[in-house]
């Protein structure tokens, strides 16, 4: 079907021969061995189905670019093959490969043409190419005298003015304003609503949260993790903090109410209980009601001595967007020289300024404003609450404002 795509043990190497004569026997003789090789990327596999939106993650240097080369055919594999059914539109690197001699609308018309549509095509779609780029006088000017924005304005534009079946975008966007990275993203939704399978390669993890399906994270060249966003971002997020801490361990359930809990750290402090608190009684809540009084106690257990003491928090919704964050680093709150066996409490009365539906709490034990120098225990959506809206006027979102209309009529006399 169109928008599928079948990779298949994809790998790609860079080799050094040594001598031009030692690559040329290679030709004919297979066992000659470069004298050093240097895999990228090797033994990839992974497909997607019709109208499937997938992000891919890693950090600098993973192969994310390499893999989107390779599928898109601008680099030749080492090994395997990827298979793609349908027209492919992609956006790689900045400009698309534009010309800076020629003008924004002579590239389009270039890049239009390279990506295999009719010239009566192109002009009936240059209108809305110019149209969604927005960058008015410039579209006829060279593209030498473009900002990095403009040019991806145009590119993304060119790229995505004939539905595609399968859309391809790397990290390029990041250069754009806000403005046009929310259309952006509008017609990737739109695209995807339509049945087109898209790829998306990014170092925002709101993005892919919001926009994929699933999500494949690559390290050091193969596929570590592959499956639903909460699950991969938050194992992602755990093994950065691996790499800095040599001792530290990552497991990862999924709970019986869906939501995904992933455990990380090296054990010097644990988290023994997280609650949500009435502040008026001190009863435990399993839901709190929109302006209500409440308060997050956690306990947590030392192991070790440990000089500082930190605790990070986060709340997320239900789509895992944090909604609000801090730690006690930035509110000058650290506990010193804890010792082993002790017990501290962390109390974080508030206001619940929430919205309906449903979230989740993220507690860090750490050493500093990161958990990168010292992670001692971070735990994704460890307690998760309702909040239900009894008392207040309607609203919509994820945030109560408490905001009241004021409302004035003025009547005008005119002379007669």
């Amino acid at each position: 079907m169109s928008g599928e795509l079948h990779v298949q043990n994809l790998g790609k190497s860079y080799r050094q021969w040594g001598s031009e004569w030692r690559r040329m026997a290679s030709w004919f003789f297979p066992f000659i061995a470069p004298r050093e090789e240097h895999w990228v990327l090797k033994d990839v596999s992974f497909s997607i189905g019709p109208g499937e939106a997938v992000g891919i993650v890693g950090q600098n240097g993973a192969g994310k670019s390499t893999l989107l080369k390779l599928i898109t055919g601008t680099t030749s594999p080492t090994q395997g093959q990827a298979q793609v059914c349908g027209r492919v539109a992609a956006i790689l690197e900045l400009g698309m490969g534009f010309s800076p001699d020629l003008t924004g609308r002579q590239n389009a018309y270039h890049s239009a043409g390279l990506m295999g549509y009719s010239q009566a095509e192109i002009e009936r779609a240059m209108p809305e190419i110019e149209d969604f780029a927005e960058v008015g006088e410039y579209f006829d000017q060279p593209v030498r005298t473009y900002s990095s924005g403009m040019q991806m304005r145009v590119a993304f534009s060119v790229a995505t003015a004939f539905k595609p079946d399968l859309l391809i975008v790397d990290e390029a966007l990041s250069v754009g304003d806000s403005y046009f990275q929310h259309k952006s993203f509008d017609r990737m939704r739109q695209f995807r609503d339509e049945g087109v399978s898209i790829m998306l390669v990014t170092h925002s993890m709101g993005d892919v949260r919001t926009l994929c399906d699933r999500v494949i994270l690559l390290d050091k060249g193969r596929v570590l993790k592959d499956g639903q966003p909460d699950e991969v971002v938050d194992y992602y997020n755990a093994l950065i903090a691996e790499k800095e801490n040599a001792n530290l361990n990552v497991e990862q359930r999924r709970e019986k109410n869906g939501w995904l809990l992933t455990k990380s750290g090296t054990g010097e402090a644990r988290v023994k209980k997280l609650q949500l608190l009435d502040a008026a009684s001190g009863d435990e809540l399993a839901a709190a009601q929109v302006g209500q009084a409440v308060e997050l106690r956690l306990e947590a257990s030392v192991h070790a001595d440990i000089p500082n003491l930190v605790l990070g928090y986060m709340i997320r919704d239900k789509q895992g967007h944090v909604i609000w964050g801090t730690n006690t680093w930035h509110t000058r709150q650290i506990q010193k020289d804890v010792k082993p066996g002790e017990t501290v409490v962390f109390r974080l009365p508030f206001t619940c300024t929430l919205g309906p539906g449903s979230y989740s709490v993220s507690p860090a034990l750490v050493s500093s404003d990161t958990h990168l120098t010292d992670n001692y225990e971070w735990v994704d959506n460890l307690l998760v609450f309702d909040v239900i809206n009894m008392n207040q006027e309607y609203f919509i979102g994820s945030n109560w404002l408490d905001a009241q209309f004021s409302i004035f009529r003025q009547q005008e006399e005119y002379a007669q």
